[in-house]
């Protein structure tokens, strides 16, 4: 099933990303899209009509206080997800399901894909999916948990023409 009536908002708060990736806000759109088609599918999530959710774009200095206010680290992070409904409970049927928000650090991202070898453009958009999969509640905190999102995150990135991010990660 397809969520029909989805909207994604996109905030640019670090101008590194318009400089560095060609129509971010159109990419992180696309990925979000495509991850909410196949992760609501997969999870047999059936009341999931309309979706709102957005995604900032920010850096590291963002980033790092999100991350120690809400998670207790202080230290920037690639992308945070913050989920603002519980997959547990039933979705609205009267009003869009506000799924939540993703945000990713610019500086992070451009570094990991600089030290993986990867385009800016694939990673980013591999974060992106990343991050829409945790707030429709899968996680990576087990073996199995772990497989299944990496499995999906796979299947996703290669509708959107990106390689395989977890080929060779041990």
């Amino acid at each position: 099933m397809t969520p029909c009536d989805t909207l994604i908002e996109v905030v640019i708060r670090c101008a590194e990303w318009e400089q560095s990736l060609r129509c971010p806000e159109q990419m992180a759109r696309g990925a979000a899209r495509l991850a909410l088609t196949e992760g609501v599918a997969k999870a047999a999530i059936l009341s999931l009509q309309r979706i709102e959710l957005s995604i900032v774009l920010t850096d590291d200095a963002e980033q790092r206080v999100l991350n120690r206010n809400w998670r207790g680290t202080d230290r920037s992070t690639n992308v945070l997800a913050f989920p603002a409904w519980d997959p547990g409970t039933t979705a609205p049927t009267d009003a869009p399901l506000l799924l939540g928000d993703v945000v990713l650090a610019y500086e992070t991202v451009a570094r990991e894909a600089r030290d993986q070898r990867k385009a800016v453009a694939d990673h980013f958009r591999h974060l992106v999916v990343h991050g829409v999969l945790h707030l429709l509640g899968y996680d990576h905190a087990t073996g199995p948990e772990a497989a299944l999102m990496e499995t999906l995150e796979t299947l996703i990135l290669a509708g959107l023409g990106v390689a395989d991010p977890h080929r060779g990660i041990m």
